[in-house]
């Protein structure tokens, strides 16, 4: 176990060894922070970001340090770091310090200057985001709010919204997501359990309606009216 203790030398054995350890190890630690710390960037993820960054980095490049230290240290950061989440989830004030509330840069088809000077960013920033939502026009935006994530989001006004059937008085049938039952040539058996069917109903839906296999199938949804979509490896005619 001489590997986690800073030395003159490692072998290569050793080197592997550490840069293991420190994988799986930073595996962990993002599996205890959860999906927020990876899917965005606020306050305390950016800290933990630059933070476990050097931390992890230096051993595992440097014999002289120790990777026992380093693997202590960020224990601690992951502790502080769930706690912080904790506190801002029941302490009101300490959440909106490190989480602020959104406010508007856009109102009523009008830049909000002063808040574009508070969120620092530019009119050429804006209007790069705005050409991102494909939206030509400032005015048709009702609202726009600068978010804590430093992210943009964006109502339109009334008349520029997209129709929807309700507004059109139009019956829609209830929405049901597709169950994936076959993923690169493998029967997913979860799926086709909840949806209902089996094995051998799945071989005979694909011979007799496709004139195909399993194997050749890239992959495979059903709805719950028993409609089959199918993507193949290679294109071809049926």
């Amino acid at each position: 176990m001489d590997f986690f203790q800073g030395q003159e030398s490692l072998t290569a054995i050793q080197w592997v060894l550490r840069a293991l350890v420190g994988f799986f190890f930073l595996l962990l630690v993002g599996k205890i922070m959860g999906q927020r710390s990876i899917s965005q960037l606020r306050l305390l993820d950016y800290i933990m970001a630059i933070l476990i960054g050097n931390i992890i980095a230096h051993p595992l490049s440097d014999e002289g340090l120790g990777l026992k230290g380093s693997m202590i240290t960020m224990s601690v950061l992951v502790f502080l770091y769930c706690f912080c989440i904790f506190l801002a989830l029941k302490w009101h004030r300490f959440r909106y310090w490190i989480d602020p509330s959104p406010f508007p840069v856009i109102k009523n088809g009008q830049i909000i200057y002063e808040n574009l000077t508070k969120a620092r960013i530019s009119v050429d920033y804006l209007l790069a985001e705005l050409r991102k939502e494909k939206i030509e026009d400032i005015q048709v935006v009702e609202l726009a709010l600068w978010e804590a994530d430093g992210t943009f989001s964006f109502v339109l006004d009334t008349e520029h919204r997209m129709l929807t059937p309700l507004d059109m008085n139009i019956t829609t049938k209830p929405f049901t997501f597709p169950r994936t039952i076959i993923k690169e040539g493998k029967i997913d058996y979860e799926e086709l359990t909840q949806s209902g069917k089996d094995e051998s109903w799945i071989v005979n839906k694909l011979k007799t309606t496709y004139n195909t296999n399993i194997k050749e199938i890239l992959l495979a949804t059903l709805d719950n009216t028993d409609k089959m979509k199918i993507l193949w490896y290679e294109k071809r005619k049926y």
